[in-house]
């Protein structure tokens, strides 16, 4: 690679070469690669996280408010809407971490994040309201950037427990995915919740899409095919099409009450048109302060907090992986520009927020085009360009039903259940807790919940062990104001409050 790197330095240095700017604005050169490399990345990290264009409206854009609306108001989902704003916001935070931070690292919409924000906050005010905390929860990380404050509250966690929160997040998505698929579906027979398909068994064709969309993914995945999590999508949705213009399948209805066998949300057939002018209608829709006014000021922060927790401390993680892969770290293990980058990181998560897309995070499958070459920020550009350009491609993903979909989330969710290993087991006050924050998450349907046991229960364990000191003061205020959340309606109560 430094040969390689070493003959294009002639023909990119120089100002009559047509790169010559280029080379010295992204210092290609000097990091070791080149224009077609960076060209190259760029598009394999685009493949490699476009599935985030079609995942995210199926997570957002599927579920009501407490008002009854579904986001962007009405009845019906706005799939093709939400589309379209995840993709511009994805090209725009992209591009601008090519730009200002020079750094190989794409964001577009988090996962995890989103379904929090579905299935955690949304059903408690409206989707304005839950956006507005998206963007506060960027603006506070952002302000915490600037003050140096960032590093502090990182660590203040301790690690493990940080790990276990992205575990358990893995888990809740999993379990999402397993549900919406029509794999785990709830009993009409308590005490046992949930049961295997349609009465214990798989049945009906859109569960096979499933079935093989998963199989095709883990295969991909496992002989480290590039973009598998999009191919297989792709793939899915096609064979899903096939079988719904053969078999005449149908919709499922709610809670797949009218047809058990049918398909979980969008029934897969071709579009009438393929590229239409997208609608950014979307944007701009949030309210900053109403989620104060709709579930209190207690409730409010702690929401926000446990965002901002689930948020920035995977951007720390990712942004040093990707750094080591590509060789770009110093000796203490920082990246360049990393001020810049988290910097970046913040503006997109309020960005998305105010897209009303949900956070947009640092994405690790960056890595991919890490590994075809790219090291700086013109494959950012190549990245968020070809998101800007997705955007007229909105109305295909109205074709893609949850079972083509959502083996993606179960992947995502073994990805993120890997880093399991880095918990110290054997270690009880710091086990106990991760436990907790692990299984609370899915079986609870509650991220926050999961978070909230998690810290509460470290903060007991190590002062009941004779540590108390160890802990951090900031880990005592939340895991304070969590026992507060926990405790709210015994505390109204006891203040005679409605």
């Amino acid at each position: 690679m430094a040969g390689a790197a070493t003959d294009t330095v002639t023909t990119e240095k120089g100002d009559s070469s047509p790169n010559g700017g280029l080379d010295r604005f992204f210092r290609i050169s000097e990091r070791g690669s080149t224009v077609g490399r960076e060209v190259r990345g760029g598009l394999v990290t685009f493949f490699a996280m476009a599935y985030i264009v079609a995942l995210n409206p199926l997570i957002i854009g599927t579920v009501k408010d407490a008002s009854g609306h579904f986001l962007g108001g009405g009845t019906s989902p706005n799939i093709a809407m939400v589309a379209a704003a995840t993709a511009l916001v994805a090209g725009v935070v992209t591009i601008l971490m090519g730009l200002v931070a020079n750094y190989p690292l794409a964001l577009a919409t988090g996962l995890g994040l989103n379904a929090f924000l579905a299935f955690g906050i949304a059903s408690s005010m409206t989707w304005a309201d839950a956006m507005g905390l998206i963007v506060l929860e960027g603006l506070v990380i952002l302000v915490l950037v600037l003050t140096g404050f960032r590093k502090a509250v990182f660590h203040a966690v301790p690690r493990e427990l940080k790990t276990a929160i992205s575990v358990g997040i893995g888990l809740f998505i999993a379990l999402i995915g397993f549900v919406d698929a029509g794999l785990v579906r709830r009993t009409a027979a308590p005490p046992v919740p949930v049961q295997f398909g349609v009465d214990g068994s798989l049945g009906g064709w859109p569960v096979l899409v499933f079935v093989v969309g998963l199989l095709a993914i883990t295969i991909m995945v496992v002989r480290k095919v590039r973009g598998a999590i999009l191919y297989g999508i792709l793939g899915a949705t096609v064979l899903a099409i096939v079988i719904e213009a053969i078999t005449k399948v149908g919709a499922a209805g709610p809670g797949y009450a009218t047809n058990p066998r049918g398909w979980g949300l969008n029934v897969p057939r071709l579009p009438d048109h393929w590229i239409q002018v997208p609608d950014f209608g979307l944007l701009g829709h949030f309210s900053l302060l109403g989620s104060f006014e709709r579930v209190g000021v207690v409730a409010a922060v702690l929401l926000i907090f446990t965002l901002m927790v689930a948020d920035f401390f995977d951007t720390m993680g990712t942004m040093t992986a990707i750094g080591s892969e590509a060789g770009l770290l110093d000796e203490d293990g920082v990246p360049p520009n990393s001020q810049r980058i988290l910097v970046v990181d913040s503006v997109a998560a309020a960005a998305g927020g105010a897209a009303s897309v949900s956070s947009a995070t640092s994405y690790i499958e960056s890595a991919a085009g890490v590994g075809e070459g790219a090291r700086t920020g013109l494959a950012s550009v190549v990245t968020g360009v070809c998101f800007l350009l997705a955007t007229a491609f909105a109305p295909i993903v109205e074709i893609i039903p949850y079972e083509a979909a959502t083996p993606a989330l179960v992947v995502v969710g073994f990805l993120m259940m890997t880093q399991v290993t880095e918990i110290s087991w054997d270690k009880y006050d710091i086990a106990i807790p991760a436990f907790l924050t692990i299984v609370l998450m899915p079986f609870t349907y509650s991220i926050s919940v999961g978070i909230g046991a998690g810290f509460v229960s470290y903060v007991v364990l190590r002062a009941a062990r004779g540590k108390a000191r160890e802990i951090h003061p900031l880990l005592w205020v939340v895991a304070l104001l969590f026992v507060v959340y926990f405790a709210i309606d015994p505390i109204k109560q006891a203040l005679g409050v409605s």
